[in-house]
């Protein structure tokens, strides 16, 4: 493939990271919620990760360790998301033991 279209789709895609974090961060400020901020950093990770690799020319699988921010970000969004599933059930939990101290008095 041409050198030159991959730089420029390496670009594109860093810039389409960059937008996802900086739509995340925005949603972050409106509610405070923290899975938006963990996803925000997250797609700040995958972009630097895809300009570290088309700046060191790591286009390949023959350089793995340019790959690590990836690996982190992917591993952030995970924790993301199993926190906010664990805080629901949480507060669901919480939510129905009021609602049963409630009913018994």
């Amino acid at each position: 493939m041409n050198e030159i279209l991959v730089d420029f789709l390496s670009g594109a895609i860093t810039l389409g990271f960059f937008t996802a974090a900086g739509f995340f961060l925005r949603f972050w400020r409106l509610t405070r919620d923290r899975l938006f901020l963990a996803f925000s950093a997250a797609f700040a990770l995958l972009a630097l990760n895809q300009a570290l690799a088309a700046f060191l020319g790591a286009g390949d699988e023959l350089t793995p360790y340019t790959y690590v921010l990836r690996v982190l970000g992917f591993i952030l969004i995970l924790y993301a998301i199993v926190d906010k599933n664990v805080a629901t059930d949480r507060k669901q939990a919480r939510h129905r033991a009021r609602e049963k101290g409630i009913a018994h008095e």
